[in-house]
């Protein structure tokens, strides 16, 4: 008979969670210090312990609005007294319909069908998946692999795995065990370095090449994520969307971590004012609060797909159109409409070129840069994960580097008061080599 676990101390839980929880990225022999989180509300985690953290992260980038917000509370308990999951296969549901009918409204025109799937990583499959399918379905099967960037990074399932740098990545591990795609080195220039076309030329090398073997190009619009946090031109987006055009090659791309304004556009996309045929979402869809995905195409993608020797697409996820989540992201995405979230997006720019100014005059720091809601400090070696953190977290900030990077996305909904404590913190942190590096 299995007995209820008390967990009436913190100790206990730590306990319990360094046998039996594995966190990412992460070793049961050398275990991390993770905090536990008792509450969460507007930008503030208050942990276990009664400390209080401004958290810089957005919890991985999602939680625009916030934590606990009322907006979306209620969006999710109205859903609930309602029904909380019921399958797709066969049945459909108002909030999956509006949800999908507003992602059409407010993505690049062309876009008109949406497959909800249950994460980032499946969006990514799901995406990949309908680019083969449909050379398939045009009788060129031999179009079966992908052309992506080097410091990409798409996910962590095995398809997605298989599009993400696969020296620099997290996944070499697995790189004997992947689909071999193709790769071209990531953009050298800056988001405002002034345009040549000699930026262009390996990627056009590579499809001049390979197109007759490539279903589709996918890359992280304007911004590389998890590789680098790399901003690059919008030139260089449209050149690729002209290049995948002259050669017939399909374009997907991944703006879960760049949709719903992070970036200072809406999507990512508009900052080159190109339409892919394929567009994945995720992370921040749903305000942070549930896990769901959508992945969009045009109707070239859909139609030819339908028209093939299956007839249907074949993928689909259990928890698909999940109402519960479907009904928080439409609330989601409606706040964020109605709000001013340009000019917050736009504010949060400006308080982070301020506040980690500091930082770009420090030896041991390379680069400080500054895209729509996004902050980064990179340094000239890479932080000390365990010593930084604890440092951080001393400060009272939730920063969460990795690598050389020390960065913050932070909820639109962040006070310009918050905003100067967080860069402050993240530049006294970062000032001193001591408590940034190994010790």
């Amino acid at each position: 008979m299995q007995t209820e676990v008390p967990m009436s101390t913190t100790d206990e839980i730590l306990k319990l969670d360094r046998e039996h929880v594995w966190h990412p990225y992460s070793s049961f022999l050398n275990a991390p210090v993770v905090y536990p989180v008792a509450s969460a509300s507007g930008c503030t985690l208050t942990l276990a312990d009664g400390r209080q953290l401004l958290d810089g992260m957005a919890s991985w980038w999602c939680t625009i609005h916030g934590y606990n917000h009322p907006v979306l509370n209620d969006a999710m308990q109205s859903q609930l007294g309602k029904m909380s999951h019921v399958m797709f296969g066969g049945l459909t549901h108002e909030p999956a319909v509006e949800l999908a009918a507003l992602l059409v409204d407010i993505t690049p025109p062309s876009l008109n069908k949406v497959f909800f799937s249950d994460s980032g990583s499946v969006a990514v499959e799901v995406a990949m998946k309908m680019a083969l399918q449909y050379w398939h379905s045009q009788g060129k099967p031999q179009k079966s692999r992908l052309l992506s960037l080097r410091n990409g990074y798409h996910g962590d399932t095995f398809g997605a795995m298989s599009v993400c740098d696969p020296v620099t990545g997290m996944h070499h591990l697995f790189s004997n065990n992947l689909t071999q795609q193709l790769f071209v080195s990531a953009p050298v220039a800056g988001y405002d370095t002034p345009w040549d076309e000699s930026y262009i030329s390996e990627m056009q090398q590579a499809l001049d090449q390979h197109h007759g073997e490539l279903a589709a190009v996918i890359l992280e619009p304007i911004v590389q994520g998890a590789g680098g946090m790399r901003f690059y031109p919008p030139k260089y987006l449209q050149r690729v969307r002209e290049l995948c055009d002259h050669y017939d090659v399909l374009l997907i791309a991944d703006e879960i971590a760049t949709g719903f304004g992070r970036s200072g556009t809406l999507f990512a996309c508009e900052h080159a004012g190109i339409e892919p045929d394929i567009l994945c979402l995720g992370k921040a869809l749903t305000g942070g609060y549930m896990t769901l995905a959508a992945t969009l195409c045009n109707t070239r993608v859909s139609d030819g797909i339908c028209r093939g020797e299956a007839g249907v697409f074949m993928h689909g996820p259990t928890f698909m159109g999940n109402p519960l989540a479907c009904a928080t992201a439409l609330a989601s995405t409606r706040l964020l409409l109605q709000s001013d979230w340009q000019q917050r997006v736009h504010d949060i720019k400006a308080s982070l070129h301020k506040g980690l100014a500091p930082c770009s005059e420090l030896d041991h720091v390379s680069d400080v840069r500054v895209l729509g809601a996004i902050g980064v400090v990179e340094l000239e070696k890479p932080v000390h994960m365990a010593t930084i953190q604890q440092e951080l977290v001393n400060e009272g900030v939730w920063i969460r580097p990795f690598g050389k990077l020390v960065y913050v996305m932070p909820p639109y909904v962040m006070s310009a008061e918050e905003l100067e404590r967080l860069t402050a913190a993240m530049v006294r942190v970062v000032s001193d080599p001591a408590r940034c590096f190994e010790p």
